[in-house]
């Protein structure tokens, strides 16, 4: 089957599921669209562009915009009129973008998410829509799932749509923060196509900042397991609370019985109570001769 036509199916059961579980509702206080309430499940309504916002981009075909950092080096709004001046052009590939580190960004690893990473670097536009590299102003520190299972499946829709009518399409994209905390709870994705007046799309999705079997710090963006977690014996045992003992010059992690231990300048030596997980984190590889 085509793939553009299994993508169109399943974001139609999605929204369809999504809109028959009635999650949500709005947030009091947005400075931007209509907001639903913090959840951690998606949820998609219409989306809620203003009559001289769709004005403003009917007359500025093609702009994009994205909101300088904050004090605390966070993303702000981004958003754009999409069409075909914006796309990528057909085999252009991404440039890397691993210079950037969004504010709360950690590189946590599990075996149970796809591709282990917990998190991604994620465009509040992607760049399939804008082709937008290493835009610091377009990336926010996100969860596998918020970026791979419900974002890129409207940016997706977003694309085909565009691809297959050359039509425009207004979008907005709005990382939420509580507080002073550094990972955003999740993005609030609009989108709104101009030429058919918002026939061939319009949404607004809450995309949640989350990863099943993971409890995220929003306000440092570490992470542990839930209780609940599937997660496998390898997994258990590397996120076990133990000592250790690290060598600072190596970056060994090393059991304290270890015979390397003993070869370890007193200068560079330190001890370590936690997992094997969170010394892999600090950028500390395990030990041959003992642990691997």
């Amino acid at each position: 089957m085509n793939q553009r036509i299994v993508r169109a199916f399943a974001f139609i059961c999605l929204a369809l599921a999504l809109v028959l579980a009635g999650c949500g509702g709005t947030k009091d206080g947005a400075s931007a669209g209509s907001y639903v309430e913090l959840s951690s499940e998606a949820t998609v309504e219409q989306s809620s562009f203003t009559d001289e916002e769709i004005a403003y981009a009917e007359d500025n075909l093609g702009y994009e915009h994205y909101s300088g950092l904050d004090e605390l080096g966070r993303c702000g709004v981004a958003e754009a009129c999409l069409g075909p001046e914006t796309l990528p052009a057909r085999g252009e590939e991404r440039e890397s973008i691993s210079d950037v580190h969004p504010s709360g960004w950690h590189s946590i690893r599990y075996d149970f998410i796809e591709g282990e990473s917990l998190y991604n670097r994620s465009h509040l536009i992607g760049w399939a829509l804008a082709a937008e590299n290493a835009n610091e102003r377009n990336l926010v520190t996100g969860t596998r799932y918020m970026n791979a299972d419900v974002m890129r499946l409207y940016e997706e829709e977003v694309a085909d749509y565009i691809y297959d009518t050359d039509n425009h399409v207004l979008y907005r994209s709005t990382p939420v923060f509580e507080g002073d905390e550094l990972v955003c709870r999740g993005i609030q994705v609009e989108a709104y196509s101009l030429e058919d007046d918002g026939r061939g799309i319009d949404f607004s999705v809450w995309c949640p900042n989350v990863q099943p079997g993971v409890e995220i710090d929003y306000v440092t963006g570490e992470a542990r397991l839930t209780d609940d977690a599937a997660v496998g014996e390898g997994d258990a045992e590397a996120n076990e609370v133990d000592d250790y003992v690290l060598n600072t010059n190596t970056h060994k992690v090393h059991d304290p019985e270890c015979p390397g231990v003993e070869d370890i300048a007193r200068s560079n030596r330190e001890d370590f109570h936690g997992s094997l997980a969170e010394a892999e984190r600090m950028g500390y590889n395990l030990c041959g001769q003992c642990l691997a």
